[in-house]
């Protein structure tokens, strides 16, 4: 199904969301934000969809923000169009399901805060990671004040969100901004690789352990303890778990159904 600059395609349990603004590097539009929230708040009601990948066709993953309309846009439409970014990353953020970011070529500045707002990041090796709004005499928006300083500490964000220097993806893997890079023509086959395995996964205890890793900066060690010991008692009722332990007595490989 093509939603206007955005492809979205499910091929069993993965579904797979393309960025398709190729001619202007999947600069953001109004109608891909919107498209993409949508998506990924359906996908949040589709029982067969266990995985999300999200990426960008032709030479890049995303540019983030329009620079051409820029000069334009009032302080109305832009507080309206990051309302509407706002509300596309918190879906990412609020999704029970896996989201993995499969970057190629340029991700830059709310582009790269996109791919932030997923689970994992793939990267292709010649990747590159921009925060340019200062290029521009803006800060960074869609989440990137908040992402990147939990990623790699305040004082490398800082130097990151002043310089709008490029970060090779080498550099983003050592940072930990990256799970893993490799070569551009084997990007897509590994990113399906891992989405497949974890579509095999236990969905239930997958959406749990985002929820609560996703919690853990703004709790106290005794609040995330006690809500690891409400929500495993809760887990410990699902057919995920029966599963995995008849799975272990027989010595096989569990089936989840993420129930």
């Amino acid at each position: 199904m093509s939603i206007e600059h955005l492809v979205v395609y499910q091929n069993g349990p993965i579904l797979s969301l393309t960025l398709n603004r190729p001619e202007s590097l999947n600069a953001f539009s109004p109608e891909m934000i919107i498209g993409l929230t949508n998506a990924i708040q359906n996908a949040q009601k589709n029982e067969e969809v266990k995985v999300l990948v999200l990426s960008g066709a032709g030479r890049a993953f995303s540019a983030g923000g329009d620079v051409k309309t820029m000069g334009e846009a009032t302080p109305k439409h832009v507080y309206d169009h990051i309302g509407k970014l706002n509300e596309c990353i918190l879906a990412m953020k609020n999704l029970g399901k896996p989201i993995i970011a499969a970057v190629h070529g340029f991700a830059a500045g709310a582009g790269f805060n996109l791919a932030l707002a997923a689970d994992i990041i793939i990267a292709s090796e010649d990747s590159k990671f921009v925060l340019s709004f200062s290029q521009v005499g803006l800060i960074s928006d869609g989440g990137g004040l908040y992402f990147l300083p939990r990623l790699i500490g305040p004082n490398r964000s800082k130097e990151l969100f002043f310089s709008g220097e490029p970060l090779l993806a080498s550099k983003a893997l050592e940072y930990g901004i990256v799970n893993h890079l490799y070569p551009l023509e084997n990007l897509q086959e590994q990113t399906m690789n891992l989405a497949l395995r974890l579509s095999k996964g236990p969905g239930v205890a997958f959406g749990m352990m985002k929820k609560l890793v996703n919690q853990s900066q703004n709790l106290t060690l005794e609040e995330m303890l006690e809500q690891e010991r409400l929500t495993q008692a809760m887990m410990v009722t699902t057919q995920d778990h029966q599963e995995g332990v008849q799975a272990f007595v027989e010595k096989r490989k569990p089936v989840f159904l993420g129930r």
